[in-house]
């Protein structure tokens, strides 16, 4: 059996861009418990788009407490932000998530670090090399920006809500690659890695299963999850809320 003690962990979930999706959430929660993982990392964005910004923010919150680490996103900054700059329908749905959340869960969002640093790890929501800025890793230009800009041998981003590898070779050659679902991803350790891990509660890879990754520490394995959900009840609610259609489509396409 394995121990829970932060300073013996083995297995990590990556988790990000929950965007307020209980459905999608619990089920990722769900099958990280039945691995069961040791620790979770979550990757921000928490909130924004769908129906459940509190219960999401909560279960953040839970785990916390028990050892998680969590990290900004942008949808979360928006909440207590002065000045946003988001597309109309990013902005409608952070109104009305404001709305919905209480003083405590406002203030948590509040509270989180843009990163973390954690032995040969960076966890970030966007780039490592404008945290704040929220640029996209997409490419491989914008992949070796952030291996420049940190010393770590292994990043773990999100925002992108695509699924997506890149490697740094001893010859500074950069490659990508798409990761295969259920596949263990040896992280060579003369290579350094930058991982996009997708979204929990809103892919866009064309997949509308949600996404996460596993982290194994000790054998330097990750490995990526797809898990499907009840994405019919998620939908559901986001259109009762009155919140733009265009979210709850995007659940059943996947992007």
């Amino acid at each position: 059996m394995r121990s829970s003690r932060p300073d013996d962990v083995m297995l990590i979930a990556l988790m990000s861009d929950i965007h307020a999706n209980r459905e999608a959430f619990s089920a990722c929660l769900a099958h990280a418990a039945s691995i069961p993982v040791d620790r979770y990392v979550f990757l921000g964005d928490y909130v924004g788009y769908g129906a459940d910004p509190g219960w999401a923010v909560d279960r953040v919150v839970d785990h916390v407490e028990r050892g998680a680490t969590a990290i900004l996103g942008n949808h979360d900054q928006a909440i207590f932000a002065t000045q946003v700059q988001m597309n109309e329908i990013a902005l409608e749905a952070i109104e009305w998530t404001r709305q919905r959340l209480d003083g405590r869960q406002r203030g948590f969002l509040a509270g989180l670090p843009l990163t973390m640093e954690e032995a040969d790890r960076l966890y970030v929501h966007a780039s490592a090399w404008a945290p704040a800025a929220w640029h996209y890793v997409t490419d491989a230009y914008e992949a070796r920006q952030s291996f420049e800009a940190t010393a770590r041998r292994v990043t773990f981003c999100g925002h992108v809500h695509v699924p997506e590898l890149y490697h740094l070779g001893a010859a500074d050659k950069l490659d990508a690659l798409t990761p295969v679902v259920g596949v263990e991803i040896p992280l060579l350790g003369e290579r350094r890695w930058l991982a996009v891990i997708g979204a929990v509660g809103q892919p866009r890879d064309g997949v509308p299963a949600a996404c996460y990754a596993v982290l194994d520490e000790e054998r330097g394995t990750l490995t990526y999850m797809r898990v499907p959900y009840d994405i019919a009840g998620a939908m559901a609610k986001i259109r009762d809320a009155g919140l733009p259609s265009i979210l709850a489509v995007r659940l059943e396409h996947g992007y």
